[in-house]
């Protein structure tokens, strides 16, 4: 272990690299003439597992306030909310647990070894240029070790500067207000230094006191009404501040390095779950996250690229509890960590390319117990190597192959492969045939080993083998030997996914009441289908109109233990089928004003929230429509932006986590200005 990562370090330091810029097929668009009307197409896609994408104009325009807001849209995602604009937001991939989607912003990782979850409801869209989800991982092998390693990886590229011939500085005033006492003010500022050095400044302060009413209502098995009543939620209120900056110098053709620093401040209460027509108001979560990270990149030759990244994160988190009703808590916690990545790529043949990646990741984990007075400090180190090879022969298959080495702490370093192809029998249709297996592990998290009174320290990590098969087929106009008033780009895909996790990490109850431990008992077989179809049609006159739809239908099944009541059962709030469906028609004129109304529609099926699948645990169907129409418009050089948002139109009574009610019909506004 020790020579390997010795040659590796060694190999990174002494051979000079080769930088191939990262930018996503899907961003490079091409122009024409049809008729005087301009069309704009994609390149054809060159991803052996192409991603789900949401980025630019197409953010915007959803009713969305924060990242988790935005992936509702995915196909194969179910996110875990629990009401209001602070409520605790985390993703769930093709139902292998959030712990195996990795979280990456602007390419590092974003990190939480004390649970394994990302709460992504602290991530704004106001300064998010580009939202992507990768089941299995990208297809650049030009990667940090990490990424090989998990499930499904969700990645945050915020906006980078861009100026025209003569500027010098941009900049972003908005306001957005709403239902709940919603203030939401935002600015962001890009200044351009040199002709290499630019940097930008985002800040945001949020607000809202998280009253709203909802009905509660519950129905015996008998079909009696046991509980019936409106209330107003209460101690769902936050308090939020986001200040971050970035400075990108780009000193060559082929070489660039990024500087970003963030923190995220936010006090907020936890209105807690509803159950017995009781209220809980005592939970407090107070949060500090911040985290400096750096990137270097460069090229020699036009063969050896290599990549660093660097990153430092500090991490506090207070818990207090004076709910009387269940046990106080008064719990400090203070996460550090530093992650270094180093990783190369070199281009043997045109055909042929290999890469080879060193991770190291130091955390530590301090908690206190302000109650009983109890100090613990826990520190972890972990080291990821990884080797892949990417083969492109000619225009008909990608062929990817990837091994890697995860080693945590003490414990025995496991390996893990992953094996990648994209089969195009036609080089002039963008028709492909894609398919990959890959095993991921998911080690025990701090809460895991350690939690007082459930921690586990002998627990093993859960492995996942995911199998997938997808079928993509896209067309444009472009393609058409003659003219056609009409320009149009259609996107059709549909996979079939089988997953398989072993060692299940649960929770088990060992015999009195409130004293639980970690186990490893579980195993789950997860089969699913997704269908996405993307459709924009550029209409004369100057309109638009475009249509996202997506499905997913998926089994995951409790297999642990044929004795066990719920063997065979959907295991809890995955639903057999969901989706979603977004359109809009904008309109741009003649002077450049730009105006548009979008709608979405949000379906999420019957599911159970406990292992067994009984008329007590069953969880109602729940959907929503949501509205925006928006105006732009350009006075000198200064655009002014105002949209009105509805969501949730038809006020459905609704819950994603059951007991945990969410906002009826509300409202938001929001004006900008933009220089």
């Amino acid at each position: 272990m020790k020579r390997l990562f010795s040659c590796i370090v060694v190999w990174g330091v002494l051979c000079p690299c080769v930088f191939g810029q990262s930018a996503t097929q899907d961003s490079l668009w091409r122009e024409f003439e049809v008729d005087e009307v301009e069309v704009t197409a994609r390149a054809l896609n060159k991803d052996i597992i192409v991603p789900q994408t949401l980025k630019g104009e197409e953010l915007k325009r959803l009713n969305a306030l924060t990242v988790a807001d935005a992936l509702r849209y995915f196909s194969g995602v179910q996110l875990k909310d629990y009401g209001g604009v602070g409520g605790i937001k985390t993703i769930n991939v093709r139902s292998m647990g959030s712990q195996h989607t990795a979280v990456y912003y602007n390419g590092l990782p974003i990190g939480n070894a004390q649970n394994g979850q990302v709460d992504l409801g602290h991530f704004s869209l106001d300064n998010m240029e580009e939202v992507q989800l990768y089941n299995g991982q990208r297809s650049d092998i030009l990667q940090s070790a990490r990424e090989f390693g998990a499930a499904g990886n969700v990645y945050l590229t915020t906006r980078k500067p861009y100026f025209k011939e003569g500027e010098r500085v941009h900049a972003r005033v908005q306001m957005r207000a709403g239902s709940f006492a919603l203030a939401n003010p935002s600015v962001g500022v890009d200044i351009k230094l040199t002709n290499q050095l630019s940097m930008n400044i985002d800040a945001e302060y949020v607000y809202s006191d998280g009253k709203y009413p909802f009905r509660y209502k519950r129905v015996l098995p008998n079909g009696e009404t046991a509980y019936d009543t409106t209330a107003v939620r209460h101690n769902g209120d936050i308090n939020a501040v986001r200040a971050e900056a970035g400075l990108h110098h780009y000193y060559s053709s082929t070489g660039f390095w990024r500087l970003h620093g963030y923190n995220y401040w936010s006090e907020r209460g936890i209105p807690g779950a509803i159950v017995n027509n009781v209220w809980r108001n005592g939970e407090r979560l107070t949060d500090r996250n911040s985290f400096v990270q750096g990137q270097w990149q460069d090229e020699w030759f036009g063969r050896w690229t290599t990549r660093v990244l660097m990153k430092y994160a500090n991490d506090y988190t207070h818990y207090l509890n004076y709910d009387k009703m269940i046990l106080p808590s008064d719990n400090e916690y203070l996460q550090q960590e530093v992650y270094v990545s180093l990783a190369n790529k070199v281009e043997i043949f045109r055909w042929w390319d290999a890469s080879v990646a060193y991770d190291y990741q130091y955390n530590t984990l301090d908690r206190e117990n302000r109650l009983i007075d109890l100090e613990e400090h826990f520190i972890r180190h972990s080291h990821w190597l990884s080797g892949a090879m990417a083969f492109n022969i000619k225009e008909y298959l990608r062929l990817q192959g990837s091994v890697l080495m995860t080693a945590v702490d003490d414990n025995k370093p496991r390996v893990t492969p992953g094996v990648f192809l994209s089969l195009r029998p036609y080089p002039k249709i963008d028709l492909s045939l894609n398919a990959f297996y890959k095993q991921s592990y998911r080690y025990p998290t701090f809460n895991d080993l350690y939690y007082t009174d459930l921690g586990n320290a002998a627990l093993r990590p859960e492995l996942a083998r995911q199998h997938s098969v997808e079928v993509s087929y896209r067309v444009n106009s472009e393609q058409l030997s003659v003219k056609s008033k009409v320009g149009y780009d259609l996107n059709f895909s549909a996979s079939y996914y089988y997953n398989r996790v072993t060692d299940k990490i649960i929770a088990y109850p060992k015999g009195q009441q409130f004293r639980w431990t970690m186990l490893n008992l579980g195993e789950v077989k997860i089969n699913g289908v997704d269908a996405k179809a993307d459709i924009s049609l550029l209409l004369p006159c100057g309109f638009t109109l475009r249509t996202r739809l997506n499905y997913t239908y998926q089994t995951a099944i409790d297999v642990t233990d044929t004795r066990d009541s719920y063997y065979g059962d959907q295991i809890p709030y995955i639903p057999w089928h969901s989706g979603s469906a977004v359109g809009g028609l904008d309109w741009k004129s003649q002077r450049g004003n730009h105006y548009g109304v979008n709608y979405s529609f949000i379906y999420v099926g019957e599911r159970y929230s406990q292992q067994e699948n009984t008329v007590y645990n069953y969880v109602q169907p729940w959907y929503t429509h949501d509205l925006s129409i928006y105006g732009e418009w350009g006075v000198r050089n200064h655009w002014l932006k105002v949209m009105i948002e509805v969501n949730n139109l038809l006020g459905q009574d609704y819950e994603v986590i059951q007991n945990y009610p969410m906002p009826k019909q509300n409202v938001r506004c929001t004006a900008s200005v933009r220089y």
